[in-house]
């Protein structure tokens, strides 16, 4: 499994509940266009309509050796293929109060291109900093003992 494209901001902005695998219907540029490492999360979101499910907000842009493409939109919807029973489930979960659907990475599985979305709830400013500040007490704490070590 490689990772082709990372949502960053997911992991700092939200808390990971639950975490799922979907494919992704495309266009033959647009799979070349991710397997180049070009496409961005950011600010994407997935939505329940019906029975399907929907990425709305995923900018891939055109393949580089690809000709002139005029009506090429990239940043339209795609949708993400998931079994019934999952969909059912999600549509459940996403009923609690503060819970969504959020794109955490695109990546190849094989030969397939397959997007992990995580369920979701919201962070506060304040879980946020205590967050960046964990992190820098581990850094430090890390860099203790690797001078230690030596």
């Amino acid at each position: 499994m490689s990772v082709v494209i990372r949502n960053r901001k997911a992991y700092y902005n939200y808390e990971i509940a639950e975490k799922y695998e979907a494919g992704i219907k495309l266009f033959g540029l647009e799979v070349k266009a991710i397997k180049e490492g070009k496409g961005q999360l950011a600010g994407s979101f997935i939505k329940i309509e019906g029975n399907s499910v929907w990425i709305i907000g995923l900018h891939i842009p055109p393949y580089s050796k690809s000709g002139n493409l005029q009506s090429y939109d990239p940043s339209r919807r795609r949708k993400l293929l998931l079994r019934s029973e999952e969909i059912k489930s999600l549509k459940g979960k996403m009923d609690r109060k503060g819970y969504s659907l959020v794109p955490l990475k695109i990546y190849l599985k094989g030969n397939l291109i397959k997007v992990q979305a995580g369920l979701v709830k919201g962070r506060k400013k304040v879980q946020k900093k205590e967050e960046l500040i964990k992190k820098q007490q581990k850094r430090e704490l890390d860099r203790m003992t690797k001078v230690r070590i030596r």
